[in-house]
């Protein structure tokens, strides 16, 4: 045995004096290296609070976080499409203290769809990098956010500018604000099960007026219409019993907005839940667990995958009812190759008492596998 360990070590003493010569020793590191020790996600005082346009950067002391734009565009002959653009951010148990630019410290992610009634599918991309030389970033201070030839950068009149060169498309857009940021939760303090650190810190810009181009097949054509941005961050975002997530982000008709979620179990009864409203009045209700439910309406299974989605869905919020009816059934996307999960992400309108309320993006996680970040 003691031979043998011997000799081990003297092929991994080899292996590193290699490894050192070929690209640096900073690289060639045993285990040993220290993993990083993320901050918790904790209930937020006087003496912490977000603070922008700051918190709109990035959080590498946090584990995971994303800036999440969706909405619903108009081409100039009237008709509706949806888009999703989405960046994720997550670090690794590599060493932060190591200098070198190889070393794969966080993982930048982005997503990216197109929802079109007459295709009936969704068209969509993904990719992927670690970030360094300038090649992929996330960067704190400011939202800039570059994945190659995609990015998404917040401007000095606080819009964002999104470019991006997908498979199957491009997009050009300018983001503008047009009223307050909403806070999520308690002051961006959002829980997400009983146990206090499963939480983000997490804020929304709805209504922001959205213009640019959309370029398909060659045919740039211009487009005009509303978004909704998220951004959250967290080092623990659900319990060990979740397996994912119902959420919705509405831009009402009469300029009000509504974020409401709910975690699921693996048995796909409810975990946890929370609402907030803001009205046309700027009257903002938060809503408790009890007070937030999602009841299925109509399901579409995917013929890819074979999970079956409530695409149709009756969201109540304390008194109001709201129906939730997708533009199309087909908004499944496969990021299997970036994030490991498929999930169902798309255009919906939204009626409260029969009458139309507005329009939304549904979200709905943990239908074919529980998520995992």
């Amino acid at each position: 045995m003691a031979s043998l360990l011997n000799l081990l070590a003297a092929r991994l003493t080899r292996t590193l004096a290699y490894c050192a010569l070929l690209i640096g020793a900073s690289l060639c590191t045993t285990a040993t290296a220290a993993a990083p020790e993320f901050l918790p996600v904790l209930p937020l005082t006087a003496g912490r609070a977000l603070s922008f346009p700051a918190d709109t950067g990035a959080h590498p002391d946090y584990k995971t976080e994303w800036w999440y734009a969706t909405g619903w565009l108009k081409t100039p002959d009237g008709k509706p499409l949806g888009f999703q653009v989405t960046f994720f951010r997550s670090a690794t148990s590599h060493d932060r203290a190591n200098p070198s630019q190889f070393a794969p410290k966080q993982i930048i992610i982005g997503h990216a769809a197109i929802a079109d009634p007459a295709r009936g599918q969704l068209l969509h991309d993904q990719r992927n990098g670690r970030e360094g030389f300038g090649l992929s970033y996330v960067k704190a201070g400011n939202t800039d956010i570059k994945l190659d030839d995609w990015s998404m950068q917040r401007q000095s009149d606080g819009s964002y500018r999104v470019l991006l060169n997908a498979a199957s498309f491009q997009l050009d857009l300018t983001l503008a604000p047009t009223q307050p940021r909403l806070l999520q939760g308690e002051a961006g303090y959002s829980r997400k099960g009983k146990e206090p650190l499963a939480a983000s810190y997490y804020y929304s810009e709805p209504q922001l007026r959205t213009t640019g181009y959309l370029t398909r097949a060659g045919q740039r054509v211009a487009v005009s219409g509303a978004s909704w941005l998220d951004h959250e961050w967290s080092s623990q975002v659900l319990s060990a019993d979740a397996a994912g997530w119902d959420w919705i982000g509405a831009n009402l008709a009469d300029g009000g907005a509504l974020m409401a979620f709910q975690i699921r179990n693996k048995a796909g009864a409810k975990l946890w839940s929370h609402a907030t409203w803001r009205d046309a009045s700027g009257k903002i209700t938060q809503f408790l667990p009890e007070q937030v439910s999602f009841a299925p309406l109509r399901h579409w299974r995917s013929p890819r995958t074979g999970a079956s989605y409530p695409v149709a869905t009756r969201l109540t919020t304390g008194s109001s009812v709201w129906q939730i009816t997708p533009l199309m059934d087909d908004q499944e996307l496969d990021s299997r190759r970036s994030t490991g999960a498929v999930y169902w992400e798309g255009a919906v309108t939204l009626e409260r008492d029969g009458k139309p309320a507005g329009h939304a993006y549904l979200e709905m996680t943990g239908y074919t596998q529980a998520i995992k970040f």
